[in-house]
C-alpha cells in the first residue's frame, strides 16, 4: 500500500519503525513489530555482555523470519556498554540493519559496520548532526521532533519543521517521527517527505508490550498536556509521562542537585519494576504528546492495520478535494 525507499532498502512491508524501548525491547515484543510487516527494534544496551545479548538475537530469529534491528546507544551511561563486542555478534548472527543514536555520531563504528554489509541508520534530533552522519557514510537517516517520547535533544524543533528541513539538507533517505501515533501522523510525515515513519509510543500501547495492565490503564487517561521535561539540566533532555517520579526529578533539578541524584532517580531500573510491578508512580516512562490521542490497547498487527487504513483514507479524501 505505502512502498518507499525505506521499505526497498530494509526489506520491510510497511514504512513503519518501532521506536526502540529500553528494557521493554524483548525479544517477543521486537518479533510482533517485525511479524506486523514493520521493523522492530531491540536495545542492546539493555544487556551487560556479548552472550546474554546474542541469545536474545537468537531468540528473535526463532520468534520471525522477517526483517529487524539492532539499536547501538551512543548517550553517556553510568556502566560502559560494550558496543565492540555487540558489533560482534551483529555481523556473527548476520544482522542486516543497526540503528544508532546518541550524543554523538556513529563514527568508531561505521566501518567495521558497512564492511560487513550491514544498512546503518543513524537517529538524532537536528539538521546539522544528520549531516555529520551522512558524511560518515551512513545509509538512513531518523530524526524526531520535540513532540517524540524519550530523548529529546537541546534544539527544541518541532516535527512539523524538522522533517522538511533534514530531508532538504540530506541525500539518504530520511525516517521522521515525533508525536505520530496513527493514519494521520503517518501520512503528515510521510508528506513531510520522510521515507518511513518511527513510532515508539503507539507501540507502547500494544498488548504485546511488556508493560504491566496498570501502566498502560493509565496511560489511556492521559492527554496530550500529561507530559514533561526531564533532566534538562544535566543536558540529557528526555519527554516523559508526568507521573510522580517524574514531578521528583523536576524537583530535584529546581534544587539544582547534581548529576547523580538526578540520574538515580530516574534510572532505569525504577522504570523496569513500574513495568513489572504497576506501580505507576515507581518510575519514568517516555511518552509522546501523541499519547493523548491513543484510546485503545490492541495487538501490533491490528494497530499498524489500523494506521494503514486510515492513512490511505485520508490520501483518498485529499486525492478528491
Amino acid at each position: 500500500m505505502f512502498k518507499t525507499k525505506i521499505t526497498k532498502m530494509l526489506g520491510i512491508e510497511h514504512p513503519i519503525i518501532g521506536g526502540t524501548m529500553m528494557w521493554l525491547a524483548t525479544p517477543e515484543f521486537v518479533a510482533a513489530i517485525s511479524n506486523a510487516g514493520a521493523l522492530g527494534i531491540i536495545a542492546s544496551a539493555m544487556f551487560s555482555e556479548k552472550e546474554e545479548f546474542r541469545k536474545a538475537v537468537k531468540k528473535i530469529k526463532s520468534l520471525t523470519s522477517k526483517p529487524f534491528a539492532i539499536n547501538l546507544n551512543l548517550f553517556p551511561s553510568l556502566r560502559a556498554i560494550p558496543n565492540e563486542d555487540f558489533i560482534t555478534v551483529i555481523i556473527e548472527e548476520g544482522i542486516k540493519v543497526v540503528e544508532t543514536s546518541g550524543h554523538k555520531a556513529p563514527e568508531e563504528y561505521i566501518d567495521r559496520l558497512k564492511k560487513a554489509g550491514v544498512v546503518v541508520i543513524h537517529k538524532c534530533v537536528g539538521v546539522r548532526y544528520a549531516k555529520k552522519a551522512e558524511s560518515l557514510g551512513v545509509d538512513a537517516i531518523t530524526v524526531v521532533g520535540f513532540e517524540n517520547g524519550g530523548a529529546t535533544g537541546i534544539l527544541d524543533t518541532g516535527t512539523m519543521v524538522l522533517v522538511p528541513r533534514v530531508v532538504e539538507e540530506v541525500k539518504v533517505p530520511v525516517i521522521g517521527g515525533g508525536g505520530a501515533v496513527d493514519g494521520r501522523g503517518f501520512l503528515a510525515v510521510l508528506a513531510l517527505g520522510a521515507e518511513g515513519v518511527i513510532m515508539g509510543t503507539r507501540m507502547l500501547m500494544t498488548e504485546e508490550c511488556p508493560i504491566h495492565q496498570r501502566v498502560k490503564e493509565a496511560l489511556l487517561k492521559a492527554t496530550e498536556l500529561d507530559t514533561r521535561l526531564i533532566m534538562r539540566s544535566i543536558e540529557s533532555t528526555h519527554r516523559v509521562w508526568f507521573n510522580a517520579a517524574a514531578r521528583r526529578v523536576l524537583e530535584l533539578e529546581a534544587q539544582q542537585a547534581g548529576l547523580p541524584d538526578i540520574v538515580s532517580m530516574a534510572a532505569g531500573d525504577k522504570a523496569k519494576k513500574m513495568y513489572e510491578t504497576g506501580d505507576i508512580d515507581l518510575g519514568t516512562i517516555a511518552c509522546s504528546q501523541g499519547i493523548g490521542m491513543i484510546r485503545s490497547v490492541k495487538p501490533v498487527a491490528e494497530v499498524i492495520k489500523d494506521i494503514l487504513a486510515q492513512a490511505e483514507q485520508i490520501r483518498q479524501r485529499i486525492k478528491n478535494m
